[in-house]
């Protein structure tokens, strides 16, 4: 684990099924075998070592007689499952009332589908692991709740073309993407504009950003380069991302042009 929070919370979780299955005089074996699970993660998530998935902790709830109380620490370990940047990153879009991001060598994360999000982190160097896959792909997805928060926050986002074109995990998984750039560029709260590769003025060739405005009225920018991922508050930073922002979003087809751009992208990988 990468942050002292999520290893507090599963060392937590961890102890309180093994005080759970010492009192049901069960083996770590044999709460295995009831729960289908083996030994070695049972014992893993004793010691905090392995996050237990919600069908874990319901099993375990049941055999043990917990009442309920294994259950209810879910949704503590779902938020530790997810790193702490992407954590970090979510408290921030829960309040924002607007948000704006351009996107220039993949679909924005917030936009991805999980299919395009798990293609994405499967051809990452060095490999993840297949349990680092499904803990990123989940901690992705559930950003996108901001899309559903009430009251709705204002939502723009710019791609690049190449974005809609590049067939990250293959056509039929770039297909169902473009369709679901569709449905989410159908939300009233929500504009998507394309960057055509055709265009000669171009301020974002300094690369992807996002920006934030927060409840309080303070704007915050964040970037993500090869290997970091960086929060920018000093305003003088941010309003200079705020300035790039604003001229790509003048520069791009508008939304509506926008959306029969990704019409005829979609038709042309029929």
């Amino acid at each position: 684990m990468e942050d002292e929070e999520a290893e507090a919370v599963l060392r937590t979780v961890g102890r309180q099924i093994r005080m759970w299955r010492e009192a049901a005089g069960m083996t770590q074996a044999e709460l295995g075998t009831a729960i289908g699970y083996g030994e070695e993660m049972v014992s893993s998530v004793e010691r905090g070592r392995r996050i237990p998935k919600p069908d874990f902790l319901d099993k375990a709830d049941e055999v043990l007689g917990a009442g309920g109380k294994l259950t209810a620490m879910k949704d503590d370990v779902e938020r530790a499952r997810y790193p702490k940047k992407v954590r970090d990153l979510a408290k921030l879009e829960d309040e924002a009332v607007e948000l704006g991001a351009y996107a220039a060598l993949h679909v924005h994360g917030l936009l991805q589908t999980p299919e395009y999000a798990q293609a994405l982190y499967e051809m990452r160097r060095p490999a993840y692991t297949e349990e680092e896959v499904d803990r990123l792909v989940a901690a992705r997805m559930a950003r996108k709740a901001v899309f559903e928060r009430t009251p709705r926050p204002q939502i723009t986002f710019v791609q690049e073309e190449a974005t809609l074109r590049r067939p990250v995990g293959g056509r039929m998984v770039l297909r169902r993407q473009l369709e679901h750039l569709l449905e989410i560029s159908a939300l009233r709260h929500v504009a998507i504009q394309i960057m055509p590769t055709d265009c000669e003025d171009h301020a974002g060739m300094g690369g992807s950003l996002q920006l934030l405005k927060l409840r309080d009225g303070k704007a915050l920018g964040h970037s993500e380069a090869q290997l970091h991922s960086r929060l920018i508050s000093d305003p003088r930073d941010v309003q200079i991302l705020e300035m790039r922002y604003g001229m790509i979003r003048s520069q791009a087809l508008t939304p509506r042009e926008s959306r029969a751009f990704i019409e005829k992208a979609l038709g042309d990988e029929t």
